[in-house]
């Protein structure tokens, strides 16, 4: 409780220097809107319903995007970990995506797929297939010897010890890669749509720009924030309840 007084102490400690300070030096909003702007303009925004659809859309595209993406690397990563030959072979083209920055690629999707959802969504999927790919090939790696052992002695196949024993043990280090792309599938999203969206909280901020709102424009960051916070903590709830069954199946 003392460490969570102090987070939400020092922000209002930030909160009330930036406004003191756009209040004192009197600076212009186009350059630094004072906090009191920027919630006045998010107030605004939120009470007349205009940035409640781009919520819901960035959200469905960060979503779907995550869903798609964490699907295929975390069968991706348990195709590659339980083989040793495929990974020799695919590991360095997997690499080899992945070191492409994926804003360079959003021109080519919107050749392929148009502008709009789709695009976003496949820019997003990229994005968070490797953070469980690589995570999911650690944790079915690392594997307690003796409990390896075990299974062996009593004759388990590979897919039960693979089911019943890799995948449980690993989880804490497969569902540490889904926080990790959670983050990464709205920072995705976003990005994406400042080029291939029509809609969606990142056009907002390309459209912001172009009509020098600044408050509007940091109003669409608080919200973009918001938005990153509330699934990161609804991730962190479902990895505890996930882990809080494992260790109750287990006994532990």
């Amino acid at each position: 409780m003392g460490a969570r007084l102090w987070t939400y102490g020092l922000l209002a400690a930030f909160l009330g220097a930036w406004e003191a300070g756009c209040r004192i030096t009197d600076i212009s909003e186009l350059i630094l809107p004072a906090p009191s702007v920027v919630l006045t303009t998010l107030w605004h925004g939120l009470s007349t319903g205009y940035l409640l659809p781009h919520i819901w859309l960035t959200g469905a595209e960060m979503l779907l995007g995550l869903a798609a993406g964490c699907g295929i690397g975390f069968v991706c990563g348990i195709v590659l970990g339980e083989t040793a030959f495929l990974r020799r072979v695919l590991y360095p083209y997997i690499i080899a995506s992945q070191v492409v920055p994926k804003l360079a690629l959003v021109p080519l999707f919107i050749l392929w797929f148009g502008f709009g959802m789709t695009s976003t969504v496949i820019i997003t999927a990229l994005i968070c297939f490797f953070p469980l790919l690589e995570n999911t090939m650690t944790g079915i790696a690392h594997i307690d010897p003796q409990k390896r052992e075990l299974f062996r002695m009593l004759g388990a196949t590979r897919m039960q010890t693979l089911f019943r024993l890799k995948i449980p043990s690993g989880l804490p280090v497969i569902l540490a890669g889904l926080r990790v792309a959670v983050v990464l599938a709205l920072v995705g999203a976003v990005v994406a749509e400042f080029i291939a969206g029509r809609e969606g909280l990142g056009a907002m901020i390309i459209a912001s720009q172009g009509m020098m709102d600044s408050p509007q424009m940091f109003a669409l960051l608080v919200v973009i924030t918001a938005l990153g916070m509330l699934f990161y903590q609804a991730t962190l709830l479902a990895e505890r309840w996930v882990l809080r069954r494992h260790m109750k199946g287990t006994g532990q």
